[in-house]
C-alpha cells in the first residue's frame, strides 16, 4: 500500500467534510463486530469516517493505528475524535462510493 500523494489526500479531505462518521469505536474497543463493520464500510464507500470514544489521546491513537494496520486502510485526515479512512475497493459501488457521489465537491 503506497502513501496517499499531496493532491489525493487534499480531495478526499474535500470529500470527507461532507461525511459523517459511520463507525462508532466506544468503551468495548476493537471487538470483531467493529473490525468487521469497518472492512464493510470501507467495501462499500471506499472513504469512511469513524468516531473513536474516550478521554485519552493515546488510547486513541492506539486504536486507530490497530484498526488501520487490521483493515489495511489509510488514514486521510485525523481531527480529535473523528477519523478519515481510505480504502479502495476491489469494485467500486457507483450508488455507494463516496468518492463517486461526492466528485462535485471537488474543485478541478
Amino acid at each position: 500500500m503506497s502513501a496517499l500523494k499531496i493532491q489525493e489526500r487534499k480531495r478526499l479531505r474535500q470529500i470527507g467534510h461532507s461525511l459523517q462518521p459511520v463507525v462508532m469505536i466506544g468503551n468495548h474497543g476493537l471487538t470483531d463486530n467493529v473490525i468487521e463493520e469497518t472492512l464493510r464500510a470501507l467495501n462499500d464507500h471506499e472513504l469512511i469516517k469513524v468516531k473513536i470514544g474516550g478521554e485519552d489521546r493515546e488510547l486513541r491513537n492506539q486504536l486507530i493505528a490497530e484498526l488501520i494496520e487490521r483493515t489495511q486502510a489509510q488514514n486521510v485526515q485525523q481531527i480529535g475524535k473523528i477519523v478519515l479512512l481510505y480504502k479502495k475497493a476491489p469494485q467500486q459501488n457507483q450508488k455507494l462510493s463516496n468518492l463517486v457521489r461526492y466528485a462535485h465537491l471537488i474543485n478541478s
